[in-house]
């Protein structure tokens, strides 16, 4: 395949393409018509694209996040998050039994440091949530991250407020999650305290 041919376009509600930049000039492209080329994860609106904005003259447009990650998404990415963590608490106690032999000591050295996995799953959230990939490992398994209320990066300050804003929406037997049914853009309690949301990509 040619590489220059590498832009597809969604024309009429259907995917076409590829095309190159030539051949773009040609259709009936529109800052809000939604592009995609090798290495984008999902397509995006032609204003998104500095060489489309450049070819077309278009303005760049902010907007607001449409696409909301839903509660059981959510759900889902937490667990595989605690998951994964679970997992290498399970192989440094595995390694620790080498050491220790009783097995009154056995079951303390599993038990004492559990509380570990809430307080490393937090920090990392933090970190994470405020990357470049503004996810977990586990949101990102499901395509959806952390923004602010225009859809951009977090700091990790906001990160941090959002984290620890968290046992606030568990503690009112986790109505503060349950939150998320009832407000349009699907947010929990400490996303509303954090003006964040939870998003995921479009799907065309």
């Amino acid at each position: 395949m040619n590489p220059e041919l590498e832009y597809t376009v969604v024309i009429n509600g259907k995917p076409q393409g590829p095309f190159n930049l030539a051949e773009l000039k040609n259709l009936n492209i529109t800052p809000g018509t939604f592009v995609r080329k090798p290495g984008m994860d999902d397509y995006k609106e032609a204003h998104a694209m500095e060489e489309l904005r450049e070819l077309f003259g278009f303005d760049y447009q902010k907007t607001a996040p449409q696409y909301f990650a839903a509660f059981d998404q959510r759900l889902l990415a937490s667990v595989i998050d605690h998951f994964i963590i679970f997992g290498f608490y399970i192989i440094a106690i595995l390694i620790s039994y080498i050491f220790i032999q009783e097995k009154n000591d056995r079951i303390m050295a599993f038990l004492i440091p559990f509380p570990i996995i809430f307080a490393i799953k937090l920090v990392y959230g933090i970190f994470a949530e405020s990357s470049a990939k503004q996810a977990t490992i586990g949101k990102r398994i499901l395509n959806i991250k952390v923004t602010d209320l225009e859809g951009s990066r977090i700091s990790i300050g906001r990160s941090l407020g959002r984290n620890l804003a968290k046992p606030f929406s568990a503690i009112p037997f986790f109505f503060g999650y349950l939150y998320s049914f009832l407000n349009k853009k699907n947010q929990c309690w400490h996303d509303v305290a954090a003006e964040t949301l939870v998003i995921k990509d479009r799907l065309i």
